[in-house]
């Protein structure tokens, strides 16, 4: 765990980099949920858990016939978990019914289709903000033809943090980063579910997008084999400056670390590269 210097207000963030087993959706639930109860122990305010937790990203023929509704079982138990424990969850990405999810209330980009969608629950449980990925992954992938990208750009308020979400893949576009950051953003949650080979890639990317808007960024991963993909895992932590502060390697992990607003302020008014942009 790190702890930043010199500023009272931080706040204990965990990453779960659980193992996932394609389209085992009660076994992988209950690791989410078994992570939660670590990192409250441990003293977290926030945890966050990967992409498609509960499914796996990989199981592609799974993702019809166990998407739910935001208010779904999957939620419900994740939410039911992040009140019994007091803490903050940002609940990686399910497969999202958007119609059922429609019909129970929610803004939805159609009225119909899947989504991968992530969802920050307070710490009462109750939904404070949901991103929908918006750039779908084409290559060796059947994301593109399965799902519905998202429109919109939440961000939510949590102790001292403007908190933005983006999804895996988002990674490779700066632009929607650099909007978070116009939207005050001072940490941004990335579920994921990054394969091998690419592991300079999921060092690069994440740190360059804490680097580029001098905010934290919190990318955390999978870990375990689906079929032929196997999760790098290395779920990071990346201060403002770019500086990774907590790690892990591939396997099963809590990767826990402080983070501090008041770090965010002093580096960009130390290096106000921001405000040096010329559009």
């Amino acid at each position: 765990m790190t702890e930043p210097i010199g500023h009272d207000d931080a706040i204990t963030v965990a990453l779960a980099q659980h193992r996932i087993e394609a389209g085992r959706l009660d076994r992988n639930v209950d690791r989410a949920i078994a992570a939660i109860e670590r990192a409250a122990a441990e003293g977290a305010d926030l945890v966050c858990l990967p992409e498609m937790f509960n499914v796996g990203y990989f199981a592609f023929d799974a993702y019809a016939r166990n998407a739910e509704p935001i208010d779904g079982p999957t939620l419900g138990r994740i939410a039911d978990a992040a009140a019994d424990h007091g803490v903050a969850v940002q609940a990686g990405s399910f497969v999202e019914d958007l119609a059922a999810s429609a019909e129970a209330g929610f803004d939805t980009p159609e009225p119909d289709g899947l989504a991968n969608a992530s969802v920050f629950l307070d710490r009462a449980g109750e939904v404070q903000g949901v991103y929908r990925k918006q750039h779908l992954f084409g290559y060796d992938s059947a994301e593109t033809q399965l799902l519905t990208p998202g429109e919109s750009l939440p961000t939510v308020e949590f102790e001292g943090f403007t908190v933005g979400m983006t999804t895996c893949y988002d990674l490779r576009f700066p632009e929607l980063y650099r909007q978070l950051a116009d939207e005050g953003v001072s940490l941004v949650l990335v579920p994921s579910a990054w394969p091998y080979p690419r592991v300079e890639h999921w060092r690069t990317l994440p740190r360059s997008r804490a680097i580029e808007n001098l905010a934290y960024v919190a990318a955390v991963n999978g870990a375990g084999e689906m079929g032929d993909d196997e999760l790098v895992g290395r779920s990071t932590v990346y201060d403002p400056w770019g500086t990774p502060i907590a790690t892990c390697d591939d396997d099963p992990e809590l990767v826990t670390a402080d983070l501090s607003p008041g770090q965010v302020d002093d580096v960009r008014e130390e290096f106000p590269a921001l405000r040096d942009r010329r559009l």
